[in-house]
């Protein structure tokens, strides 16, 4: 059905298509106002995702490792890509909805326009063509009254037999005048209402129905495109149900990856002291004259080595080992206030940190060496001596880095029972180690000692360890020199000021006795009497050929 042929009012279709782009506008509003609201969405979920991550280098990062954490981290992982989708469904919606809509509002509008233009033209032009054929018909019929009126002033002048002969001829030219003024009009009446009427029926029938066919299709495309508009709104929400349901399998699936057993045990590695269960304490019976023993297997034993004994009356806590109470403060350097097993778990730990600092140190000290190398071949690059004192100083950093990883592994080793006890070079390497032990045992001591003089804790393992004199010490004072196996010139003054190294002047000439072993230290020997460690980045090593082939450490 078209509208040129059932609808013919013009105004009327003027206002339902302008209330058409009207629709178009307020949907346009509606999808920029809901990508409004899902990039609001986006980062507020993306926030919180955020705000519960685990923070660097903080204790609640080290929680992670339990699996219930680990899928509350999946978790948060899985809402932030889910809050992509839904900035996903912002973007496609302004691109190929937002965007795309406006664009064609626009267009729309310039068409309706021009369409409605053309047919107030077309219609101007037909109301102007009807004003011009009323003007005819009523010249037409002004001039036919004038010349019936001139016919009858001639037929009376020409009965009038008083009226001069003269007379009655202007008379009759007048009326002649009138009839032909009258015919002229005709003709122009007739020629103008046959155009009128052709041209009304080209208005009516051929433009104004082209025009309203114009404006009718135009229509149809805004309800045809707002309907295309909302199946893409679908679509785009459709599009990203896949993924969003992907995130949530992953919820699903670290929720199922949680593993209560597995938790245990990390509480148990994480917390386990290492010692054993106290046994079982002895009757004491008081109401024997003879001295009142405690027996081995006493919690209080060894606290009252050295002591008075206790008060007839005072009570003990009876306070079992795994309530340990805790010091208070930093603690000692090598951790002897932790359980034997969290200590261990503690000197590997600064171990491994102490390693990776040397390591960082060895490659930086490379790519000066590398540097240097460079500015030697091709001076113009660089001066070579600029970088010396760089290299010094990550050499003086290394050798302190490396004191302290031996200091911390000799602990080590004790507490994984690879020595028997510290040896008197682990001790003095360990510098101070000796002096905060002391302390440490003297505030421990404190801690056990209750207000009535009953002790509550089992003694540390570590703060009574004895270093007995025993044969394994004179070995080394008997054992024969090493051989020389190279020589070597130090390319560097070093102070060897720690126990084990011995100090150099640059340019001087040693013995070499023992070669680094990846540790960053060569032994050298200036006599008999003097010998110890040095840098191997601060001397030039000869080694002999039959020995190990000849190599040049720098």
């Amino acid at each position: 059905m078209s509208w040129c042929s059932e609808t013919d009012q013009f105004d009327n279709l003027e206002k339902h298509t302008q209330w058409g782009i009207d629709v178009l506008e307020k949907y346009i509003k509606f999808v920029k106002e809901r990508t409004e609201i899902e990039i609001s969405y986006a980062k507020q979920l993306r926030n919180l995702s955020k705000k519960y991550q685990p923070k660097k280098n903080s204790k609640e990062e080290e929680e992670y490792k339990y699996t219930s954490c680990k899928a509350f981290l999946a978790t948060l992982n899985e809402m932030n890509d889910y809050a992509g989708q839904h900035e996903v469904i912002s973007e496609n919606m302004t691109s190929q909805i937002t965007a795309e809509l406006a664009r064609f509002v626009q267009e729309l509008k310039q068409e309706r326009k021009s369409h409605f233009h053309d047919g107030r033209k077309a219609q101007q032009y037909i109301e102007t063509f009807w004003k011009q054929l009323e003007a005819s018909k009523r010249r037409f019929e002004r001039d036919c009254k004038e010349a019936d009126r001139a016919q009858q002033y001639f037929e009376k002048m020409d009965a009038d037999i008083n009226v001069t002969k003269a007379d009655v001829e202007k008379a009759r030219q007048q009326a002649q005048i009138r009839h032909q003024m009258a015919e002229d009009s005709k003709a122009e009446y007739s020629s103008i209402l046959q155009k009128f009427n052709h041209d009304q029926r080209e208005h009516y029938h051929t433009h104004i129905p082209n025009i309203f066919q114009k404006i009718q299709e135009m229509e149809e495309r805004r309800i045809v495109r707002i309907g295309e508009c909302m199946k893409t709104y679908a679509e785009v929400d459709r599009q990203v149900i896949p993924i969003i349901g992907k995130c949530l399998d992953g919820i699903t699936k670290a929720a199922e990856s949680i593993d209560q057993k597995n938790d245990s045990l990390l509480v148990i590695e994480a917390f386990k002291s290492g010692f054993e269960p106290p046994g079982d304490i002895d009757f004491e019976d008081f109401t024997q004259p003879m001295k009142r023993t405690v027996s081995e297997s006493s919690l209080s034993n060894s606290r009252w080595d050295g002591k008075s004994e206790p008060k007839p009356g005072s009570k003990s806590k009876g306070k079992l080992w795994p309530f340990i109470k805790k010091n208070k403060g930093g603690g000692p350097e090598d951790f002897s206030n932790l359980p034997p097993e969290q200590r261990r778990k503690k000197l590997q730990q600064k171990v491994d940190e102490l390693n990776k600092e040397i390591q960082k140190e060895m490659d930086q000290r490379d790519a000066l060496t590398k540097m240097k190398d460079v500015y030697i071949k091709n001076p113009q690059m660089g001066d070579a001596a600029s970088v010396d004192h760089k290299l010094t100083e990550l050499g003086q950093n290394m050798e302190k880095l490396q004191l302290e990883a031996q200091k911390f592994e000799g602990w080590l080793a004790e507490v994984e029972g690879r020595l028997p006890v510290r040896t008197e070079q682990s001790r003095r390497q360990s510098g101070m180690y000796d002096t905060q032990n002391t302390s440490a045992v003297n505030n421990c001591a404190q801690d056990r000692e209750s207000p009535d003089g009953s002790y509550t804790e089992e003694p540390s393992q570590e703060s009574e360890m004895k270093v007995p004199v025993t044969e394994f010490d004179d070995e080394f004072d008997d054992e024969e020199p090493l051989p020389t196996i190279g020589t070597c010139k130090a390319l560097y003054t070093f102070e060897g000021q720690n126990e084990g190294t011995i100090s150099v002047m640059e340019g001087e000439m040693l013995y070499v006795i023992e070669e680094d072993k990846g540790d960053g230290w060569t032994r050298i020997r200036r006599n008999e009497d003097e010998e110890g460690y040095v840098p191997t980045s601060y001397v030039e090593v000869y080694l002999d050929k039959n020995a190990k082939g000849a190599m040049t450490y720098i």
